[in-house]
């Protein structure tokens, strides 16, 4: 495990390395992720959660009550554990330092070689909780980063094998489903309304130790983190540690408001601070990994950095506030718009920026495309532009796994870009990033192009995963490599 001030991605009990994201799912996240305004579930709760809620919250204005048994006894059964195994020596690959391969002369001192061919597998635990009660599960993108077979258990000891839908690397969110119908599920709370102060809740498997609740208060909304820039973290003192990772953290009503995610340590062991990710914020990520196979964010095009009193002092400002812009990407959306290095940005989309550190989440969960209203200031004086924002870079890949292990087919994917259209029909295709399994068993390589399967085209990972889930022993892809085509047949596993 890698320990650094910020630990991150830390709560994983064996470090897998790698990203995995698999193809969505035809359905969406369940309806229990709606909220009504005053941030609970639109979806009534039952008179036994009425009575548990009752049990715990207080009236507004007054103490709350901090006897989480109640709500343990309601929503502890929808958390679960996510165990995920991965070969040894794939492993041990993944773990190397970025551009080091075996012929690499320093190879023999990362431990590689330790890992002997045929040897016990990598095995790391987490945590999870259930959104929808036909088995669909979110948990942390690091948690199965890079597994090969993911294992569900349930409270009620059924353990399941799961297929990864998706995940994100960059929020640090994955979707499993498993097959299983009636689940208990969470209800989804509104993190907006949740407050500095407020008590929360829990509950995963340190060390894996299953059904571990810990409590504590929200310290600090809308963090950010080194290397995160895309999420507003929650953090609190609530105990987290490894194995506590992708598990939910509850208020006193019952909901979840986020997802914990990683901790602050010195040592690699909970130290007073953890963070967790917004569920609103992972339920976007979750929808549009299951509707699209990969996350879109807005960029805007700037360079920026928080200003301090003397900073703040110089641009005429009344107090250290904003984002300041230090460069603006040529040709970019910004620059387009008229941005200027200098300016403050102020406000994005008609909220306000307190700091630079809080523009980066808040333009990225917004629509490429989406025309936005900036307000910045600029010698000494207040201005409105508009901007229309664009895409960030490339999302995660996809992938076609038909089943929970290694997958039938054995392919990492993606979209095609408008760049690589190689077939005249417009919208055909899908990239291959990488094979294993079957497919590399059959001769698909990184950089095919493929264009349809079972003579059935194929436009997006969802028709590619359709094919393959109706197909028998074998399936028949027609690949595009350079200028040529050819048809290239695959066993399947």
């Amino acid at each position: 495990m890698k320990i650094q001030t910020i630990v991150s991605k830390p709560l994983v009990a064996a470090l897998l390395g790698g990203a995995v994201a698999l193809a969505p799912a035809a359905t969406l996240l369940a309806s229990r992720a709606a909220t009504s305004a005053d941030g609970t579930a639109a979806a009534g709760p039952t008179d036994a959660v009425a009575r548990a809620v009752a049990s715990v919250a207080a009236a507004p204005g007054t103490p709350a009550s901090t006897d989480f048994r109640a709500l343990v006894r309601e929503y502890g059964p929808a958390v679960v554990n996510v165990s995920v195994r991965q070969d040894a020596r794939k492993a041990a690959r993944r773990s190397l330092p970025p551009g080091m391969d075996e012929d690499h002369p320093l190879y023999r001192y990362f431990g590689a070689p330790m890992a002997p061919e045929g040897g016990p597998p990598a095995s790391g635990e987490g945590s999870g909780f259930i959104v929808s009660e036909d088995g669909v599960i979110l948990t942390n993108a690091h948690v199965v980063d890079g597994a090969d077979r993911v294992t569900v258990k349930l409270t009620d000891r059924r353990e399941f094998e799961a297929r990864v839908l998706g995940a994100d690397a960059k929020s640090d969110v994955a979707v499993l489903k498993i097959e299983a119908r009636g689940l208990p599920a969470v209800r989804i709370g509104n993190p907006a309304a949740l407050e500095v102060g407020e008590w929360v809740m829990a509950i995963g498997a340190p060390f894996g130790f299953e059904n571990s609740v810990t409590a504590g208060i929200v310290s600090a909304k809308g963090r950010t983190l080194p290397d995160d820039g895309y999420v507003p973290f929650i953090q609190s003192d609530v105990a987290v540690n490894p194995g506590n990772s992708g598990g939910p953290l509850f208020n006193l009503r019952g909901e979840v408001v986020g997802i914990n995610s990683q901790i602050y340590s010195r040592s690699g062991g909970y130290q007073g601070v953890s963070f967790a990710i917004p569920i609103d914020v992972a339920m976007d990520v979750g929808r549009q990994l299951q509707a699209d196979g990969r996350v879109t964010r807005g960029r805007l095009g700037v360079g920026i950095q928080d200003l301090d009193q003397a900073l703040a002092k110089s641009f005429g400002l009344d107090r250290p506030r904003g984002a300041l812009v230090a460069s603006v990407e040529a040709g970019g959306p910004a620059a387009k718009a008229g941005v200027q290095e200098g300016d403050v940005i102020l406000s994005f989309d008609g909220r306000a920026v307190e700091s630079s550190g809080a523009l980066p989440a808040t333009v990225a969960a917004v629509k490429p495309g989406q025309k936005v209203e900036l307000e910045v200031w600029r010698e000494r004086a207040s201005r409105r532009l508009r901007v229309e924002l664009g895409g960030a870079e490339p999302a995660e890949a996809v992938a076609d796994n038909g089943t929970p292990a290694r997958g039938r087919l054995g392919l990492r994917i993606r979209p095609v870009s408008p760049g690589e259209r190689t077939d005249a029909e417009a919208g055909r295709g899908v990239v291959v990033e990488e094979a294993t399994g079957p497919a590399a068993a059959a001769g698909i390589q990184p950089g095919d192009v493929v264009l349809s399967a079972n003579g059935k085209a194929v436009r997006n990972v969802d028709d590619l995963r359709n094919v393959v889930n109706d197909a028998g022993d074998l399936v028949a892809l027609l690949v595009q490599r350079g200028p040529a085509r050819l048809f290239v047949p695959v066993e399947l596993g």
